[in-house]
């Protein structure tokens, strides 16, 4: 094929494959006598693993997949894979975390008179849910706190949204939910800017990881299509 027959092919520029030829994405070229570049079946197969994985791991790995499958460093190519569906799981099992805390959430009764009371320091707020210091110590280590520091006296200083933060952790972990669980729900929770928003966003997770997960499928059979030609060329 001629660069533009191949670039054609995918909905491409021919400078477009020429980059990725460039950059160790797809194979070399063979050169006519006359010094043309002649691409092949592999190159297509290698192209369309290329924008296969782009959706399915991102920009970033799909390049670093690619460039180790070309390479003939299979299993460098095979450890990225591996981590991209590890870090989709580990997505899932975010979104499941979230979508376990928000019935505790969204049945979480507002203390407006402490948040009014707000700053407090951290003996005033362990005596406000009942804790040990140090427990708020060890919920802060783990991220679900992040009160910041009084410039004068370098004590924490708890504001509104952090004995708010401190309540709903309270009750979650009533709820037996985990520290890292929670510091996931609490950080997903400020991330959406409220209970509503966060709600309002489970779905579109929920689809994201849906599609992600497919194009990962479709991913792999696209690749293992590159491997064969590859191995069938020698």
């Amino acid at each position: 094929m001629r660069p533009v027959d191949l670039a054609r092919r995918h909905g491409l520029s021919t400078q477009a494959v020429r980059n990725y030829e460039d950059a160790g994405i797809i194979a070399p070229a063979r050169r006519s006598p006359a010094g043309y570049r002649d691409y092949t079946a592999v190159h297509a197969a290698g192209l369309a693993a290329h924008l296969a994985l782009v959706p399915a791991f991102g920009h970033s790995t799909g390049r670093r997949i690619m460039r180790a499958v070309t390479a003939g460093r299979l299993d460098e190519a095979l450890e990225h894979v591996d981590a991209g569906h590890a870090l989709l799981a580990r997505d899932r099992a975010t979104l499941r975390a979230v979508e376990a805390g928000l019935p505790h959430l969204a049945a979480a009764t507002e203390d407006a008179a402490a948040r009014r009371r707000a700053p407090y320091s951290i003996g005033e707020l362990a005596r406000h849910l009942g804790l040990d210091p140090a427990t708020l110590r060890g919920w802060q280590r783990a991220g679900i706190l992040t009160p910041p520091r009084d410039a004068r006296t370098g004590h924490r200083q708890y504001l509104a949204r952090d004995v708010r933060d401190a309540e709903l952790a309270h009750l979650l972990r009533r709820g037996g939910q985990p520290l890292g669980a929670i510091a996931t729900i609490l950080g997903e929770l400020r991330d959406a800017g409220g209970l509503d928003a966060l709600s309002a966003s489970l779905g579109r997770w929920q689809r994201a990881l849906t599609s992600r997960g497919v194009a990962q499928l479709y991913a792999a059979g696209r690749l293992a299509a590159y491997i064969d030609a590859l191995d069938q060329d020698g």
